[in-house]
């Protein structure tokens, strides 16, 4: 019995072991031929990491699809952390930093050198000039961990010993400084890699790639750099694209980390939001066009993920593929806007006043009836292909052709202001279209106040007075309207606010009691007859003249100035953005009112000269102001001339407004703006033919 039970147990644990080495064999079978490879991955890859592959920014086009801003793809010279040696290597870093600087520099490259230390023609080291920023981030704790009154010796000392550059010449030893410190400074790592240098010719690309042992780390990307068909178009609207500064990053740093807070974020969305986070050394738009749009115009990055196997040897593959940037369509017309410039520059060149001040304005043309923003000129300008190579001449020129004075420049209107008080007088009641006030040339209303008119025009009524532009009915009007009651009216047609344009704009001012005395001032009676005439307080940029004068050509429908018409997928495939005209408001004047006000503004038209041989009726008014320049220190006495207008008179397509610093007289102007009447409509055909066949932009 003993003998069976012994059997037993001995055959049943020889089963066991059986069965156990069967699924030992089993699973060992699985693992070495039919998951083989995904078993040796795991067995050869040891680590990864991911590396952020910049994405193309979108591209910008005018209103027909010509491009305006566009991308070239140049060679930058980039580290790369998964390559290259860590801090723990010092000496190996310093190196190859070393071989790549004395080769960039041997071709003529230059290479981004931010370290706020230069060496003085005697050979000692400086603080950089305008740096403070820099400097204090190179004291901190972050880099040298110096106190605050830490001299530019003591730094350069300190990185020396920190960074192990002993064994090199002050020079060299700056250099690689220069490099090292930028590493500290943008956080190197293999998400956040660094750009040696921008811009590389692909004969030091080639060495570069021949060499590569020589340079463990360092990579020759070709990267997407702002191209320009043509710089000089609009550069004051498109504006340019730069380096991301301090607060600007800590801005972009702040929103992302309120937007990752947001617990209803789907993985994919925290992953496309991690994917548009912005690097310390990104770039960003810096103004016009190119910073209002950029939640647009930037693209979302891709990954390229680098594995290392148990050898050390490293492969890199994209995982995620980068996504261009949106399409901005703006409502510019390139061929209207460079014909604006060119008659600008040469009317302001021609027609100016004074020697002594300098010859500076702009012009603006909307289309009537949506409101988009056809040209926009100012004058001087300059050039958005070479704007950093220009910037100091620029910044130091007493015109100031970086400022874009059709959007921030503000003025007295003038008479240009006397429409929307007729607009108000008829509607109010205190004149009628036949109604008369006698010009005497001298306004009896204010005996001690000198107010007058450029001349005797006798029993005028409100058409003729636009006409001839009569202060005296003006005055009068003014007077029996009340300063709430024109500012009512001016309110309507936006002016004194912005227009809405996605750019930079000043607001202006409506003169008003209000505005006055929070200024510390006094209003007087005299001053509401003032601001009848376009003085007193009133300021307005000639972007809102423009739309103002497109509003009475639209019998009081005021849309938004825009620039942007529309935006596409960098494919076209889809629209993210449509803008076919917004309305703001209504002026809410009876036709009757609007007709007789375009009529007096017809018949000042109908009689200039520039005007008469256009193959079509244009509605205009001028004005002049007194205005002051500073010129050398010196406050010098002027002019400026504007004009207000639309055409065609009997179907209204655009609106233009110009204003001319240090001009006599308005009037003039009707040179410039018969010019840009003819520029729009000799060119309309073909415009409208472009459209038939770019659909796309339809």
């Amino acid at each position: 019995m003993k003998k069976k039970s012994f059997k037993f147990r001995t055959t049943a644990f020889l089963v066991a072991i059986a069965v156990l080495f069967s699924v030992f064999f089993v699973d060992l079978f699985r693992i070495q031929v039919v998951n083989a490879g995904d078993y040796t991955t795991q067995k050869v890859t040891m680590s990864s990491s991911e590396t952020t592959i910049e994405a193309a920014r979108g591209e910008i086009l005018d209103c027909n699809g010509v491009p305006l801003v566009t991308n070239e793809q140049v060679n930058s010279i980039v580290l790369n952390a998964s390559y290259f040696p860590s801090t723990r290597e010092q000496e190996k870093r310093n190196e190859i930093l070393y071989n790549l600087i004395t080769l960039t520099e041997k071709s003529g490259v230059e290479w981004n050198d931010d370290l706020p230390l230069v060496f003085d023609a005697n050979g000692n080291i400086q603080f950089k000039a305008d740096s403070d920023s820099d400097i204090d981030f190179l004291k901190s704790r972050d880099v040298l961990h110096l106190n605050s009154y830490a001299t530019a010796q003591n730094c350069f000392d300190e990185l020396v010993k920190k960074f192990k550059l002993e064994n090199y010449s002050p020079a060299d030893a700056r250099k690689i400084a220069s490099v090292c410190y930028s590493l500290k400074k943008i956080q190197f790592s293999a998400a956040n890699p660094y750009t040696f240098a921008d811009d590389v010719p692909d004969t030091l690309a080639a060495n570069m790639k021949e060499n590569s042992a020589k340079f463990q780390g360092i990579d020759i990307e070709v990267v997407s750099r702002r191209s320009y068909t043509d710089g000089t178009i609009a550069p004051h609207i498109i504006g340019v694209v730069g380096a991301l500064n301090e607060s600007e990053y800590k801005e972009k740093k702040e929103a992302f980390e309120t937007a990752s807070a947001d617990e209803s974020l789907s993985a994919e969305d925290r992953r496309l939001l991690s994917l548009r986070a912005y690097a310390m050394d990104d770039t960003i738009g810096k103004f016009g066009i190119e910073s209002a749009m950029e939640d647009y115009l930037r693209g979302t990055n891709g990954i390229m993920t680098t594995s290392t196997d148990s050898e050390g040897n490293k492969t890199s593959e994209i995982t995620v593929a980068p996504k261009e940037g949106d399409t901005v369509i703006l409502t510019i017309d390139s061929n209207l806007q460079k014909q604006v410039q060119n008659a600008l520059a040469a009317f302001i060149e021609d027609y100016r006043d004074k020697e002594s001040i300098p010859a500076v304005g702009s012009a603006v043309v909307i289309d009537v009836k949506t409101g988009g923003v056809l040209a926009c000129a100012t004058y001087p300008s300059y050039n958005l292909a070479t704007y950093y190579d220009d910037y100091s001449t620029l910044a130091a020129d007493s015109s100031s052709p970086l400022w874009n004075r059709a959007l921030m420049s503000t003025y007295a209107p003038g008479s240009t202001m006397k429409p929307a008080i007729a607009v108000a007088g008829l509607e109010e009641g205190v004149i009628t279209k036949t109604s008369t006030f006698k010009c005497t040339r001298i306004y009896t209303q204010f005996p001690d106040t000198p107010f007058k008119c450029t001349g005797y025009h006798g029993n005028i009524d409100v058409r003729e007075a636009l006409n001839k532009s009569c202060n005296i009915f003006f005055y009068e009007t003014g007077r029996l309207l009340g300063i709430e009651k024109m500012n009512d009216y001016c309110s309507r047609f936006g002016l004194g606010q912005k227009t809405g344009v996605e750019i930079n704009e000043s607001a202006g001012v409506l003169a008003s009691i209000s505005y006055r005395e929070a200024h510390g001032g006094v209003w007087y009676p005299g001053d509401t007859v003032q601001a009848a005439i376009g003085q007193s307080d009133n300021l307005f940029t000639p972007i809102q003249l423009a739309n103002y004068a497109a509003t009475i050509a639209n019998d009081g429908t005021r849309y938004q100035a825009h620039f942007v018409k529309s935006i596409k997928t960098s494919d076209y495939s889809e629209t993210v953005l449509e803008n076919n005209g917004t309305v703001l408001n209504e002026v809410g004047a009876s036709k009757d009112t609007m007709q007789t006000v375009k009529e007096g503004m017809l018949r000042m038209g109908s009689r200039l000269s520039a005007f008469k041989k256009l193959p079509f009726q244009v509605a205009s008014k001028s004005g002049t102001a007194e205005s002051k320049a500073k010129v050398d220190g010196e406050i010098v006495e002027g002019l400026n001339g504007f004009m207000i207008s639309f055409a065609p008179y009997d179907d209204p397509e655009i609106a233009v407004a110009v204003a001319i610093e240090n001009l006599s007289s308005g009037s003039a102007t009707a040179v410039l703006v018969a010019d840009i009447y003819k520029a729009y409509f000799q060119s309309g055909s073909e415009v409208k033919a472009e459209q038939g066949y770019n659909t796309v932009l339809q």
